[in-house]
């Protein structure tokens, strides 16, 4: 029983996978089968009815790669060598060394490309499988390799061929990948092989912030969150922008520390040929918003046989010197092609140069300085993304990397299955504008001072005036632009030199005429060093509180501080005061003001408009043919309390299906004839008339004429004499037919040419017409034959909806 049992898992589990169990199990066998885990079934219906060194099916993962990277995703294809096929299959991805018994064997995630093909197992969600049994020699899905700490991969998959299956724990159907190494002691050791792809490739870059308090709740900073403007190349393996492993250089620890790309973009530029472009794209304060309501920042690159690399980081702030980015991304492919897409989750890199713990630690430079490796959830229980058990980090960002052109002659071993070659493109780099034509704007101001009198992160504004908006239809974008920056009290001498912020100014010295004041500050961290900070701890300047101090003079105090801005955001107002201190001594009114007004700018308003749903499928179109509507809804989703909405929630169009069948249609029967006969056997018809001709697949006419038979008496015998008037009838008769003919020669019939074939569909999709005609050859010279004319039917094509 036992060795029945056995066998019988094994049929039952590979011939279920593919639906071809027809229900013959007794109570027990049931119970035995459901008692164990079904994945780990399929594994070992699988590896038990394997035939060993079958090479016709293949399993392959796009870029045969040894090491996958966390996150990223990846094109699999199952295939069968011509003229084998399959009719079923099983896809499966495991951790190395697992049977499938629990969940957590499992590594990665697949995704369904085409849901004629392939499906989710039932009874195993984490395998893919064929949606209907049918002979099929190759399918795709996408996946999406695990998070770091996960090890090796064992992808899986068995054939379906009729009654037979074929499996491999190692060959054409087994694929196996590693996770790189993360212990980065000896540097990024990665070897990239060189690039025989040709001509050139076009690329769009688009960044994706998942970064949010939703996210990331822990000591997520609520004010200041932001991610820094994206830089990086396309370049040459001889050309390293940063890596794990590797040490920062000056340009990604601005990037890292202070957000700032411009030395980083210098330093890209000094490479000269080693770079092909330079990938920029503006910053986002603040670090998450709505899809439909900030659109994610992107930037377009090109890549060639020798710079077929690309690299970019950008900072989330506020952070001590963490970073997230692509490093040396091969988008040349081992069959001489380019990738198509690259999708990949990111984490947070630590750049080496600060060891601040938490988003908002302190500046404290790291002497000397250490390598960049990426931050786990170990590293200290201070840390945002601290996690005791050592999980893994959920990811902050997600990077969509997706070929949109190539140019010149193409060279893929493989065909590539998407036709974008252009005649031409262009790889220079333009600076990023999205102002609409229809804005009109001043030019912008200079930046002003930032936001942090010390030598911490701060922020720096620049802005511009709205002079004309053309077309009220069309918004036009903001007139304010924030970079991250340094406070002034950063220079070389005082870099590892901490400074508290400037005290108030003290009073003028002098209530009358030209005095002075003076503020101080203090040292909140000597360098390490023991080096005395060289920076000033005292500033003076000139001021005046009353210009002269006359007996008609007005005497007033010193301006009071600034009130808060009327506005959190946008454009306010705001206020100062001071007091009189002594009226003009002629008993005159004080003509000095008291109150000071002036604008304020504070950061850009966001708004948060409706959040809405996203729109539903259109609806089946309101007729079955011929003219008619459909509608498509979306819900709103935003509280009330943020305000009434009033963005459309239904959609109506207009739809074409085909032309609605036209029937025959006829006229009533006329009344029977009188028989053909005055006596004996005869026959009497009845007709009616077409009075609208079948098309578009209409019904077609039915009969026109009907005859049916008539018997009277019967016929006497004929005297001599009544044979005789028979006789000359018949004759008479032959006679008229006779010169009926004669007319025939003298006006020919009406003939008519053959139908012309039919006309090309006047649409490719959704219901079109078509035509054809038939003219007349020759027509009758009489006037009584005026009926004579060209004919035309039309038809129905491609009824197939778009």
């Amino acid at each position: 029983m036992g060795r029945f049992l056995q066998q019988f898992f094994l049929h039952y589990a590979a011939l279920s996978c593919f639906g071809m169990v027809h229900g013959f199990m007794d109570e027990t066998l049931e119970k035995a089968i459901k008692s164990e885990g079904y994945c780990s079934r399929i594994l070992r219906a699988q590896g038990g009815t394997r035939k060993e060194g079958y090479n016709e099916f293949s399993l392959r993962v796009e870029g045969d790669p040894e090491i996958y990277k966390p996150g990223n995703t990846y094109r699999v294809t199952l295939s069968a060598a011509s003229p084998a096929y399959f009719r079923g299959f099983t896809l499966i991805a495991l951790k190395e060394g697992k049977d499938g018994e629990r969940e957590e064997d499992h590594a990665g995630s697949f995704q369904i490309i085409d849901e004629e093909d392939t499906q989710f197992m039932s009874n195993c969600p984490v395998a893919v499988t064929e949606s209907t049994p049918r002979r099929r020699t190759r399918i795709q899905v996408f996946w999406t390799a695990p998070a770091i700490g996960t090890g090796c991969v064992i992808l899986k998959a068995s054939i379906v061929q009729k009654k037979i299956i074929y499996f491999q724990d190692e060959g054409s159907l087994t694929k196996r990948m590693c996770e790189p190494d993360t212990s980065y002691e000896g540097g990024n050791e990665k070897t990239i092989p060189d690039c025989c792809a040709c001509g050139t490739a076009k690329y769009r870059l688009t960044f994706y912030g998942n970064w949010s308090e939703k996210s990331h709740p822990k000591d997520y900073p609520r004010r200041a969150n932001h991610w820094s403007a994206i830089i990086g190349g396309s370049h040459s393996k001889e050309y390293v922008l940063w890596e794990y492993g590797g040490y920062a250089s000056e340009g990604v620890k601005q990037v890292a520390e202070f957000g700032s790309p411009v030395k980083m973009e210098e330093e890209i530029r000094q490479k000269g040929d080693e770079v092909l472009t330079v990938i920029k794209a503006k910053a986002q304060w603040p670090a998450w918003q709505p899809l439909n309501v900030r659109a994610a920042p992107s930037a377009e690159f090109s890549v060639d046989r020798t710079r077929h690399l690309m690299s970019f980081s950008t900072m989330l702030g506020p952070s001590p010197d963490w970073n997230v980015g692509l490093s040396a991304e091969d988008l040349c492919t081992k069959e001489c092609g380019w990738v198509q897409k690259v999708i990949q989750d990111l984490i947070p890199w630590d750049a080496g140069t600060d060891s601040g713990v938490s988003y908002e630690s302190p500046n404290k430079p790291t002497i000397p300085q250490d390598k960049i490796r990426p931050l786990t959830s170990l590293d200290h229980p201070q840390s945002p993304f601290y996690d005791p058990e050592g999980g893994p980090i959920i990811p902050v960002a997600r990077v969509v990397i997706e070929r949109i052109a190539r140019k010149g002659e193409q060279c893929n071993i493989v065909p590539d299955n998407v036709d974008d070659i252009v005649a031409d493109l262009v790889t220079e780099e333009k600076e990023e504008d999205d102002t609409p034509e229809t804005c009109i704007y001043s030019n912008w101001s200079p930046w002003s001072a930032c936001s942090s009198a010390t030598c911490d992160k701060g922020k720096r504004m620049r802005q511009r005036m709205l002079k004309a908006q053309l077309d009220l239809s069309v918004s036009c974008p903001d007139t304010q632009d924030f970079e991250p920056c340094m406070g002034p009290g950063c220079s070389d001498d005082a870099s590892t030199c901490m400074m508290s912020e400037w005290i108030t100014w003290s009073p003028c010295s002098l209530s009358c005429g030209m005095g002075m004041r003076s503020r101080e500050r203090y040292v909140k961290q000597f360098p390490e060093d023991g080096s005395m900070c060289k920076v000033p701890m005292e500033e003076t300047e000139k001021c005046v509180v009353n210009e002269e101090c006359e007996p008609s003079s007005c005497i007033v105090t010193e301006w009071g501080e600034w009130e808060e801005c009327s506005s959190t955001c946008g454009v306010g107002m705001k206020k100062r005061h001071r007091m009189i201190k002594m009226t003009p001594a002629d008993g005159s009114m004080c003509k000095t003001d008291t109150t000071e007004v002036e604008k304020c700018m504070m950061p850009e308003c966001h708004t948060i408009p409706c959040v809405l749903s996203p729109w539903s499928d259109w609806s089946d179109c309101s007729v079955t043919c011929g003219k008619g509507t459909r509608t498509r809804q979306r819900m709103l989703k935003s509280p009330a309390e943020l305000g009434d909405c009033n963005e459309e929630l239904k959609q109506v169009e207009k739809c074409m299906l085909p032309e609605c069948p036209i029937h025959c249609e006829l006229t009533e029967w006329s009344n029977w004839s009188e028989c053909n006969k005055s006596c004996g056997k005869g026959h009497m018809i009845r007709t009616r008339m077409i009075t609208l001709e079948p098309q578009f697949g209409g019904a077609l006419c039915p009969e026109t004429v009907q005859r049916k038979k008539c018997r009277l008496r019967k016929c006497q015998k004929s005297s001599g004499i009544e044979k005789k008037r028979l006789k000359e009838a018949r004759e008479k008769r032959r006679s008229e037919r006779t010169n009926e003919e004669a007319d025939g020669e003298q006006y020919p019939v009406c003939k008519m040419k053959p139908w012309t074939a039919w006309t090309e569909c006047t649409k490719y999709c959704g219901g079109g017409i078509q035509e054809r005609f038939m003219t007349v050859k020759k027509r009758f010279k009489s006037s009584q034959f005026t009926s004579c004319k060209d004919k035309k039917e039309i038809r129905a094509c491609n009824v197939h909806p778009c």
